[in-house]
């Protein structure tokens, strides 16, 4: 029996975060739809996240996904702007977490080695993969590019788990008759 789940992938970003909606169906993967949520730079820091957060509430509420991936934050050399980056990715989980979703977290190599096949890649790779695995998908941004191939390392990941459920071996204790 196949069946058809919707998931979002989630790429964090404090001025845009990308998000991108695929469904899958049995190995088949389908573009649904992509985007970003943008902050007002102008605003304050707390208004920014507040935006964020009714950005993708709305995403979630329109699209009605069944599962969430979003990307582990990466740590660079400006700690402020980590930092920053951590509370909008807090946003991310939360808004998700928030409407009855499992969210599942990935790191960005992972992503990579899930989409392009290796775990260090350009951004115009995972662009690439992603219309190749997905021709309709309509990608404005490279932060919506990123939130697929999110929502496409979740979906590989999802299959290999439930791959690795049925072949599962069975133990079974046997006593020594000697």
């Amino acid at each position: 029996m196949t069946y058809t789940i919707r998931i979002i992938g989630i790429d964090p970003g404090l001025r845009r975060t990308g998000w991108g909606i695929i469904e899958v169906t049995g190995n088949r993967l389908e573009f649904v739809a992509s985007g970003t949520v943008e902050s007002d730079n102008k605003c304050a820091f707390a208004v920014r996240l507040c935006q964020l957060y009714e950005g993708l509430s709305q995403v979630l509420q329109s699209y009605t996904p069944n599962e969430a991936a979003v990307e582990h934050t990466f740590v660079n050399k400006d700690a402020t702007a980590t930092l920053k980056l951590g509370q909008a990715r807090s946003i991310a989980l939360l808004a998700p977490a928030q409407a009855g979703l499992h969210v599942a977290e990935y790191a960005p190599n992972v992503i990579k080695k899930a989409v392009i096949g290796v775990g260090h890649g350009g951004k115009h790779q995972i662009h690439m993969m992603v219309k190749i695995l997905m021709p309709l998908a309509i990608c404005d941004t490279n932060d919506a590019a990123d939130a697929l191939a999110i929502a496409v390392c979740h979906a590989h990941s999802r299959q290999a788990r439930k791959f690795l459920e049925r072949t599962k071996p069975i133990f079974k204790c046997v006593k020594n008759k000697s």
